[in-house]
């Protein structure tokens, strides 16, 4: 180590060539060249005993920002920690950390709910596959959620709060009510995740909320789908091939695919295969977000000829100023034909109608409609589509739903 008359002095700094310089009692200044044209750094560097033995190196600052005073004084606090043994290097990272988490907490109070639910929305927006699931999310939050604390800090939302928002609509819109307190739920433990907030979830249902709201079971009967009675099919798909418009023609094709709204309204050309009586849907468009392969009966066949020799667009169903069909068009039919059923009622004839007049087996019913069927070990096992007992039964409901179509006369469904 350098003796008193070795250490360095302020000119000696400045002039310093590349190399280490020693300034006495583990003080060094490494000088490097950082350049062709010659351009010095020169970093002060502190060398110790760490506690194992090992020799570390610990950087107090680069030459002039630090000057050799500051350096000097630098390099005596960590010789006072090494004496009283502690690391000094372990001890400046751990302040380091310290410090990042006190601003991080710091930043974290002033994140408020609405950016924490736009953050949310925007991270997850890629993952789902109906483009109006997002502006859904939004329009229900900003409607009942930041009146309330949509500009609160994250931290600061309560139990109180969420019920401030949910009681007002649990009783008079409870399906409403249901998906604002999930959505809540989800935005709170994203924000949790995040390290917005700390603490238990105030959204949360089961052993929370649940001791506080009545369930939604209790508050209003749960109202299913208006389905037609499977015994009406044939009148009313008499009065429904007799009426003229794309929409008709729509809500036929769903009927005798027992297909969902969406999955008919954005079927496209390439989609349809006549010589082989199939349609596939894509992943992209099915609830379950698998590509699913539709058996299509005669009756749906000849449907699908007429519809594309009759327009050249992409889309099977085209609308009048649009490319496709609105999602109302079946609905706004079905009231003209003065109908208190609905689209996805249908779904519900098909079901009734395969369970009780026919000996097709529940797996293959269920496949038709594509729902997913038994537990995730099931599913390994049986990994086959059904789908030629799948093609005799769209045949069968076809059939069912043409008998006697002109011999019946039309009632109110």
């Amino acid at each position: 180590m350098a003796k008193g008359s070795e250490r360095l002095s302020d000119r000696a700094v400045r002039n310093a060539k590349p190399g280490m310089r020693p300034d006495g009692k583990g003080l060094y200044l490494q000088v490097r060249e950082t350049s062709t044209e010659g351009v010095l750094s020169k970093t002060w560097i502190y060398r110790y005993a760490a506690l194992d033995g090992r020799e570390r190196y610990m950087g107090l600052g680069s030459y002039p920002e630090i000057s050799l005073v500051a350096a000097r004084a630098r390099a005596a606090e960590a010789r006072r920690l090494r004496e009283q043994q502690v690391d000094p290097i372990e001890h400046r990272d751990n302040h380091r950390a310290a410090l990042r988490r006190a601003q991080a907490e710091e930043k974290a109070k002033l994140v408020t709910f609405d950016e924490c639910r736009d953050a949310y929305i925007a991270s997850h927006r890629a993952g789902w596959r109906n483009i109006k699931h997002a502006s859904q999310w939004t329009s229900t939050l900003e409607t009942y959620v930041t009146p309330v604390f949509g500009k609160l800090p994250v931290q600061l939302i309560d139990t109180g709060l969420v019920c401030k928002v949910l009681e007002p609509i649990w009783t008079t819109k409870p399906e409403t009510a249901t998906r604002v307190r999930g959505r809540i739920e989800t935005i709170l433990d994203w924000a949790k995740v995040r390290e917005f907030r700390h603490g238990e979830n105030p959204a949360r249902w089961r052993g929370h909320l649940a001791q506080v709201l009545p369930a939604r079971s209790k508050v209003r009967k749960i109202k299913h789908h208006a389905a037609l009675p499977y015994a009406n099919m044939s009148g009313f798909m008499h009065s429904l091939r007799n009426r003229e418009g794309t929409a008709a023609r729509a809500l036929e094709f769903t009927i005798l695919t027992a297909a969902r709204t969406g999955e008919v309204l954005g079927a496209r050309r390439r989609e349809i295969d006549l010589l082989s009586k199939v349609w596939t849907v894509p992943g992209e468009r099915m609830k379950a977000g698998r590509e699913h392969k539709v058996p299509l009966s005669n009756q749906a066949v000849a449907l699908i000829k007429r519809l594309l020799e009759s327009h050249d667009g992409e889309h099977v169903f085209a609308g009048d100023r649009r490319p496709t069909l609105s999602n109302m068009a079946m609905d706004m039919l079905l009231r003209r034909m003065n109908s208190d059923a609905t689209v996805h009622g249908f779904r519900s004839c098909f079901r009734t109608w395969a369970a009780e007049r026919t000996t097709f087996a529940r797996e293959v019913v269920e496949a038709a409609l594509a729902h997913v069927v038994g537990n995730e070990t099931e599913r390994a096992y049986q990994r086959g589509d059904l789908f030629d007992k799948r093609r005799r039964l769209m045949t069968a409901w076809a059939d069912y739903c043409a008998q006697h179509a002109a011999e019946v006369i039309p009632i109110r469904a």
